[in-house]
Parts: structure tokens; C-alpha cells; sequence
């Protein structure tokens, strides 16, 4: 659901007739909100950082954004992020935000899907090369593609290169959350959402509810994928909304939404069927079945950290990096959208454990729904929000003690 707040009629605010239809307006969002992320129950309190968590600085990025969904900074300092709805803006260092523009007159943008994840290659700074995840329809196809861009110096033209994968399933755009996770060999890993449809995610011939990993350039499945001549790398997810690589290990790690409970974390192992199994009856999306269901999935894989009994919306994942974080350098970063804050996981020397997590203040409640946290080189923190109201990009950044 995408409602662009400055599209309403302009009104003087101090009238009644005003104040009811902002009120009704407030209303309608938090509804479509509640029922995106899957249930209105109440979110448990946010686990409060110790006397040692350093302070943060939050400064804004850009603003007067609508659904700003990904963030990405490329080596010179520019900040890069799309709407939702389906526009590109960015902002180098020292000027203002402008939109950059590209050909997206086929993007399907509808609920949960639209542009989506923006992610730089790995070798950026030479082939100025930039992938996209998002809705797609035509006169005979609506689906979820991985698309490849180049951008000019001047950062004001994306050019299409490719469509580097397809097929991604879409229904009415619920559940049609997608991450990219580009490695250095090359290849792509892609997290995707099972459309809310039953027995996708447990399907290997479809490509939702799973953790895909295959060339950048061809869209092949990757070299020593678990299935046979297939990009599938893990299955039995819900809605992928994270995947974040633990610096110094090769530890992938993938955020996702639970249904009445359960936003889990989950290290991903090649060939690991993740639970999710929504058909008791095949005809019905049963979301009262547990995320994780080892009766119903033998050798479902168990999650590292979950939300338990009310989910919070986790959303996306990133490890922070850098001496200025300290104790609690190279945590995973969870962007939170329904408890309104991020959270700082820190996992054990094997990955498989959470050994203590935070909420920083500075973040908890202070900027509405969090949408995507993306760590910076320089230990700074990237994040967006998805309110609808005056979306903006955040830099966060540990204030040096003394």
C-alpha cells in the first residue's frame, strides 16, 4: 500500500474538517500497517542498551522521501535510495538530494512489491554496475526480477543492462519482500518472499520462499548449489526481508517475518529447509502453523534468534563494523518495522547463539517504522524508514567517548 500524504488536498489545519480527515488518514495507515506485518498484537518492550553502549549521533540523509526501501553508499560518499512506488533518488557529498532518472515503466508496485533492494556490485568503482529487486508486469507477465544497471559519473542516469533473473513469484504483492547479497566471486545471493501463497516455500520448482544464489552475470545457479541446476540454496521461508554476510567468516545470515509470532534470524546452511510449511490444506495460506515446524518438516532447521510470542517486523540485516561500537562491534544490525526501532544482536564465536541484544535508544520509537539499516566502511550506520509521511535516510554514528 503506497499513500503519498502530499497528494491530499491541501487544508488549513486548524479547521475541524481538517483535523477529522488527518485523523481518518492516521487511521487507515496504522491499519494497513498492522495488517502488513501480520498481526496487532502487542510488541514486547525493547531490551534497553547497558550504561556502556556507546552514545549515537543521527543526523538526516535526506528527506521528504515516500517509502524509501533500500539504501546504498557508494567509495566516493554518495547515498543512494529508490521509493517504493518507483523512483530513484540520491544524494553526493555536499549537494542535495535529486532524482536519478531510469526507465521503470514496467515496475509493478502494489502493497508490499515495488522497487524494492538496490545493491552496488562488489566491483563498483570500475564497472559503475548496480542491481535492482523489483515488481514486474507486462501485458503477459507479472512477476519479481533481479534487473542489472549502470550509472553515469555524474549520478544522473541509471541505464538498464539485463534482466539478470526472473520468475521471482508475485500474487497481489503481499509477501513479495526481496534482499540482494552481492559476493565477490561474482554471484548473487537473493532472499524472496513465498507470495502468500501455500505450498510455495516447500516448492524447488519455484523460486519464493527461498534463498537464492546464482551468477550475476548469466542468472546461472551458482557453482556447487545444493539442487541440481537450480538457484535455490535454502528453503521453507515465510518473507525474506534480511540477508547480511558476518565479516571475517562465511556466515549468511537471513532476517524474516513470522506470521502471529516468530520473526526469526537464521544462519543459512547450503541445502537448509527452514521450516515454513503453511498448506494443511493446499487450497488455504494456514498461517497458524508454527514458522518453524519440525513435525510437519523433518530436519527443519531451527532459528538462531526469534522475536517469541508477538513479532516486531524485522526487516533487514546488517553487521556493524569499527572500534567506535565497542563492546558490541561486529553485532547484526535488524531494522524493526511494527516495534519502530532497531535492534543489535550479538552472536556467539560459531554463529549458532545470541549472546546479548539492544535496543539504542536513539532509534527505539524515535522515527516511526525502520526499514532498512545498511553499515558503512567508516562504522557509520545507514537507515531508512517506511511511514508515508515524510520518509527519510538516517546516518547513525557511535560518538567518540571523552
Amino acid at each position: 500500500m503506497v499513500i503519498r500524504w502530499r497528494s491530499w488536498p491541501r487544508c488549513n489545519p486548524r479547521s475541524l474538517d481538517c483535523v477529522r480527515a488527518r485523523r481518518l488518514i492516521d487511521c487507515i495507515v496504522v491499519a494497513a500497517c498492522l495488517a502488513a506485518c501480520g498481526t496487532d498484537e502487542p510488541v514486547q518492550p525493547t531490551p534497553k542498551p547497558p550504561s556502556t553502549f556507546p552514545a549515537l549521533d543521527v543526523t538526516t540523509v535526506m528527506a521528504d522521501l515516500d517509502h524509501p526501501w533500500d539504501v546504498v553508499a557508494a567509495p566516493d560518499g554518495t547515498v543512494l535510495t529508490g521509493e517504493r512506488s518507483g523512483r530513484f533518488v540520491v544524494r553526493r557529498p555536499g549537494g542535495e538530494p535529486t532524482a536519478v532518472a531510469a526507465d521503470l515503466d514496467d515496475l509493478f508496485a502494489n502493497s508490499e512489491t515495488g522497487l524494492m533492494a538496490i545493491a552496488l556490485a562488489t566491483d563498483f568503482a570500475q564497472s559503475r554496475k548496480v542491481f535492482t529487486c523489483q515488481g514486474f508486469r507486462d501485458s503477459q507477465t507479472t512477476d519479481i526480477r533481479v534487473i542489472a544497471w549502470t550509472v553515469d559519473p555524474a549520478w544522473s542516469q541509471l541505464t538498464r543492462t539485463g534482466t539478470v533473473l526472473t520468475g521471482l513469484p508475485v500474487s497481489n504483492g503481499r509477501h513479495g519482500g526481496c534482499r540482494i547479497l552481492p559476493m565477490p566471486d561474482g554471484t548473487l545471493f537473493v532472499a524472496t518472499g513465498d507470495s502468500a501463497r501455500p505450498t510455495i516455500p516447500q516448492d524447488l520448482g519455484s523460486l519464493g520462499g527461498k534463498v537464492l544464489h546464482f551468477d550475476a552475470g548469466t542468472g546461472r545457479p551458482a557453482a556447487g548449489n545444493p539442487f541440481p541446476d537450480s538457484p535455490v540454496y535454502t528453503l521453507g521461508h515465510r518473507n525474506v526481508q534480511g540477508l547480511a554476510l558476518r565479516p571475517g567468516t562465511d556466515q549468511i545470515y537471513s532476517v524474516e517475518q513470522g506470521s502471529s509470532r516468530d520473526d526469526e534470524v537464521n544462519l543459512l546452511r547450503s541445502g537448509g529447509n527452514y521450516g515454513w510449511k503453511p498448506d494443511r490444506n493446499p487450497n488455504r495460506y494456514d498461517e497458524s502453523v508454527p514458522m518453524t515446524d519440525p513435525e510437519r518438516v523433518p530436519g527443519a532447521i531451527a532459528a538462531v534468534w526469534s522475536s517469541g510470542s508477538s513479532t516486531i517486523a524485522t526487516a533487514s540485516a546488517s553487521f556493524i563494523t569499527g572500534p567506535s561500537w565497542a563492546p558490541w562491534d561486529g553485532a547484526l544490525a535488524i531494522g524493526v518495522l511494527k516495534g519502530t526501532h532497531v535492534r543489535l544482536l550479538r552472536l556467539s564465536d560459531d554463529g549458532t547463539t545470541v549472546v546479548d541484544e539492544v535496543a539504542p535508544a536513539e532509534l527505539d520509537g524515535r522515527f516511526g517504522r525502520i526499514r532498512t539499516v545498511a553499515a558503512q566502511p567508516d562504522g557509520s550506520l545507514l537507515v531508512t524508514t517506511d511511514n508515508g509521511d515524510n520518509d527519510v535516510v538516517l546516518r547513525v554514528t557511535p560518538r567518540a567517548s571523552g
